[in-house]
């Protein structure tokens, strides 16, 4: 399975583990790594972070402890998740990209904004970047400020999304077609169908977020690990476009939101929604709530439409081999109905 992304990034399989907020910590991502994929850490990794941290300056050592945890879990290389902040999360977002390039991250994994913002000084810190994109003239930008590979994430992914709501479907050849550096597919990537799909369509690896979220290594409340088990193909939903356009599972906290926009409710009346504070949400950020506390009503479970297709908690090492694995019997089946003539 060599090819330029592997290269690129030293791994054996073109695999990527998506990160996620809270939940894929060191485990996870060493796991993922040691198994020939390219494991990432994600936003507020490890158990310093299952509190508020409002200093700057602590959160930035807690992600440096984490990294370091990680570091000594594999020799393989890994990648961290640095999301570009707005307001009050700028300095957030600043300092932790200091941190990682202190802490010389193989790889960086940017999102949530432009390209334009931190691929320089990650670059400068000898890191390699991909970009998080949902469009084709957003991955064009990118290529242009110089990121060495871009993930585009479609509309079936779980958690926050594009605005654009392009499928994964239609939005991989077109970006294929519009850059030259090697792009990874994500959202509705599941099984070894549709690893081989994704490259047919022109991406060079794949982006996996929601399959897992059911592996042993990661740290998400169990709650949840279950409710994916028992998810079928109507059980997630996209919502929030007044806000920010995310999927997730079905729930009350969905529900009430929905309806929300519905009645035409104003941008400030949707943040106070997000931030309300029911006795349930023990205070926390609605994330933090599902993940941590495994919350599965009013908590925000991020979870792609692919949930369906989940069946099982296995570990991380066993959801790679099982796509490594069954991707010659997915390509002897086109072989048997791809016409020859």
């Amino acid at each position: 399975m060599n090819n330029r992304l592997c290269e690129l990034f030293g791994i054996k399989y073109p695999i990527i583990q998506a990160p996620m907020a809270y939940i894929t910590w060191a485990d996870l991502a060493a796991a993922v790594s040691n198994a020939g994929g390219l494991g990432t850490m994600g936003p507020n990794p490890g158990p310093g972070f299952q509190e508020e941290v409002p200093d700057v300056e602590q959160a930035g050592e807690l992600l440096r402890q984490e990294i370091r945890r990680l570091r000594d879990m594999t020799p393989n290389p890994f990648a961290v998740n640095f999301t570009i902040g707005r307001g009050k999360q700028i300095p957030y977002s600043d300092r932790f990209v200091e941190i990682g390039c202190e802490e010389r991250v193989p790889v960086a994994v940017v999102s949530m904004g432009s390209s334009s913002v931190y691929t320089k000084q990650l670059k400068a810190a000898g890191c390699k970047v991909l970009h998080a994109v949902g469009s084709v003239s957003h991955a064009v930008k990118a290529q242009a400020d110089g990121v060495d590979g871009i993930v585009c994430e479609g509309f079936e992914g779980g958690g926050h999304l594009g605005g654009e709501e392009l499928t994964t479907l239609v939005m991989v050849p077109q970006i294929a077609g519009a850059v030259d550096i090697p792009l990874v597919a994500g959202g509705g990537i599941g099984d070894a169908r549709g690893m081989v799909a994704a490259l047919a369509l022109g991406a060079e690896g794949i982006y996996m977020g929601t399959r897992f979220m059911v592996a042993r290594e990661c740290s998400i409340h169990n709650n949840v690990k279950q409710a994916l088990v028992d998810a079928t193909d109507t059980s997630t939903v996209a919502f929030g476009r007044s806000v920010m356009l995310s999927r997730s599972l079905k729930n009350k906290y969905t529900q009430e939101h929905m309806a929300l926009e519905a009645k035409g409710a104003s941008f400030e009346e949707m943040r106070d929604y997000e931030r309300s504070g029911t006795p349930s949400l023990k205070g926390r950020r609605r994330s933090a709530a599902a993940n941590v506390d495994g919350n599965l009503e009013y908590g925000s479970v991020g979870m792609g439409a692919i949930a369906g297709l989940i069946k099982e908690i296995s570990s991380a090492a066993d959801i790679i081999n099982g796509m490594v694995q069954g991707s010659p019997g997915v390509m002897q089946r086109l072989q048997e109905v791809l016409p020859t003539q």
